[in-house]
């Protein structure tokens, strides 16, 4: 029995990563990553233009407060998937065909459960979970209608982005991307069949999501199960938990999950105060933002999702200049990404706004808010690469440091303070300085980090 990838492949693979252009090499393994990570934020953004243009800006709001719960769901999610993906790719480098087989069991057990039981907990404790995250009156009942309808769909998210990127990593990396085009595609159809012509509203959106995760989910797992797709399928006697391997799952699984749960935080805070300074409105505009800069990020992070496999060889083979210049390269596109966003935000923000709701007046608050908030926004790309870029190398602690840095350091006292001086305005304003100061201090770690290596091979070889 072989592995999806022979051992030919496979050293082919590897002198690549030492051998071939950087700027091929970044182009050829961030392309997939981009279209995958492009296709999950695409789902989002149609429910949220969907529900926007047809439902109104209440309704907005009201999907801006599920915005944590989606982040705990995410959380949740990455913990599981992010973990089994790279124990199980560990395992295939190994050639131990049953490790990755009882990753797969294992990993299906865990999904499961933890999906019922956080789902469980959301469904019993919906309104005051809600509230806490800043519904008020007008905004709970839209936030409880699709909460009521999008929470079974969140086991499905889980299942298939979890699945899907273990399929990635056994040798599919093709078939994991037309997987989620095939849910992509049935949801931009279902969303404003359901939203628009049969009248459902806020709830049809939740509805045509949960169909079209569930139909990938059904196109993910069917790759598990038959033989032609390789050794690594569902075995009867994988499904065993086996707590060394959860544990290395749950290890590896933390840092992005941290990540997660900290948006979250940031979430709840958010909400409260826009709910206090500027009512629904406010939370509505704050939900186009985020819409906004995170199909923007996902770009990005498909692009640092190419840049690590590269960055990584070749920090283990000692070549840091192969590192120095991918890390150069992947900062340069990351930031021509954040750039564009940057430029459309501040050039046409209401253009932008009115993408997202038909209401003229909501339309030009938001364009305020986006053109304050997007200041500095030209330069997230660079801080989203760092990150990776010590993730790559193994520095873990310094991957979540500068992870939470934006978010926890600096955004969240902002957030407490500026507010109480400049009102509304003093919230879009956290976010621009929190972004200048996080920069600040990515780039005194990276040029320190750089400069370290680079003397470190420099003794080593004299």
């Amino acid at each position: 029995m072989s592995l999806p990838i022979s051992p030919a492949r496979d050293a082919r693979k590897l002198r690549e990563l030492a051998e071939m252009s950087v700027g091929r090499l970044l182009w050829k393994y961030s392309l997939p990553s981009v279209v995958g990570m492009l296709v999950m934020q695409l789902y989002n953004v149609i429910d949220r233009i969907v529900i926007g243009q047809v439902v109104g800006p209440k309704a907005i709001a009201g999907l801006a407060i599920t915005f944590p719960v989606m982040n705990i769901a995410t959380a949740l999610g990455v913990l599981i998937g992010a973990g089994a993906t790279a124990r199980m790719s560990l395992f295939l480098g190994a050639g131990d065909i049953d490790g990755a087989r009882r990753i797969l069991g294992n990993s299906l057990v865990l999904t499961l459960t933890i999906g019922v039981i956080y789902i469980g907990l959301f469904a019993i404790f919906m309104s005051p979970v809600l509230r806490l995250f800043g519904a008020d009156e007008q905004t709970l009942p839209y936030a409880r209608d699709f909460m009521m309808y999008i929470l079974p769909g969140l086991l499905m998210t889980n299942l298939t982005f979890t699945f899907n990127n273990m399929m990635r990593a056994t040798g599919f990396p093709t078939r994991a991307m037309l997987t989620m085009f095939i849910g992509f595609g049935l949801n931009m159809l279902l969303a404003p069949t359901f939203v628009y012509l049969f009248g459902l509203g806020i709830k049809g959106a939740a509805i045509a999501t949960d169909i079209s995760m569930t139909i990938s989910m059904i196109f993910v797992m069917r790759h598990f199960c038959s033989r032609r797709n390789g050794p690594v399928i569902f075995t009867p006697g994988t499904y065993r938990i086996s707590w060394p391997l959860v544990w290395g799952i749950i290890g590896i699984g933390a840092a992005p999950s941290i990540i997660n749960v900290a948006s979250c935080l940031i979430n709840i805070f958010l909400n409260n105060a826009l709910k206090h300074y500027g009512g629904y409105e406010a939370i509505a505009a704050s939900g186009i933002f985020v819409t906004y800069t995170s199909m923007l990020c996902c770009i990005v992070l498909g692009i640092c999702q190419g840049f690590q496999p590269i960055a990584g060889y070749n920090y283990g083979h000692g070549n840091p200049r192969r590192v120095a210049r991918v890390f150069w390269l992947a900062t340069a596109a990351a930031t021509l990404v954040t750039l564009l966003g940057w430029a459309f935000g501040l050039t046409i923000p209401r253009l932008i706004a009115r993408a997202f709701v038909s209401d003229a007046a909501l339309a030009n608050f938001t364009g305020h808010a986006l053109s304050t908030a997007l200041i500095c926004f030209l330069l997230v790309g660079f801080q989203i690469v760092a990150t990776t870029y010590f993730q790559s190398i193994g520095k873990v602690g310094t991957s979540i440091f500068l992870s939470l840095v934006r978010q926890v350091i600096f955004l969240l006292p902002l957030l407490m303070i500026l507010p109480r001086f400049f009102g509304l305005d003093g919230i879009w304003y956290t976010f621009p300085i929190s972004d200048a100061l996080a920069t600040v201090v990515s780039a005194i770690l990276v040029i320190r980090s750089l400069n370290s290596l680079r003397n470190d091979t420099i003794l080593a070889n004299a």
